[in-house]
């Protein structure tokens, strides 16, 4: 059986087409097309229901040296409240995945990562 994130009903009354993905039902498109929902995002806004992902704390005197080394971007810009996306590096440069790094405190970071 899928699992419903939080925003499930507002994805089904918004008309998206649900699909099993990870363990959870989640729009894939909606009925608008993925032309129209593209630039909706490049022009106005939009919203990643980032529930089903899943969540890693890096804490302690050497997770910022942890995370430089781990990702893409300068961890260390980051103040804390204020998150950057990024992503794992593989060692040929390419892209493991995307992720999202929130600072809580200088020593004390919350990835979120894709399922």
């Amino acid at each position: 059986m899928e699992l419903k994130t939080p925003l499930y009903d507002v994805h089904v009354k918004a008309g998206g087409k649900i699909v099993p993905f990870a363990g959870y039902l989640l729009p894939v498109q909606y009925e608008t097309g993925v032309i129209k929902e593209h630039m909706a995002v490049r022009t106005q806004a939009g919203l990643f229901d980032v529930s089903h992902m899943g969540e890693f704390w890096v804490k302690g005197p050497n997770a910022l040296a942890f995370l430089q080394k781990v990702t893409s971007n300068n961890v260390a810009a980051l103040a804390p409240g204020k998150v950057q996306y990024t992503c794992f590096p593989n060692e040929e440069g390419g892209i493991v995945d995307d992720l999202l790094v929130y600072q809580y405190d200088p020593q004390k970071y919350l990835l979120v990562v894709n399922a």
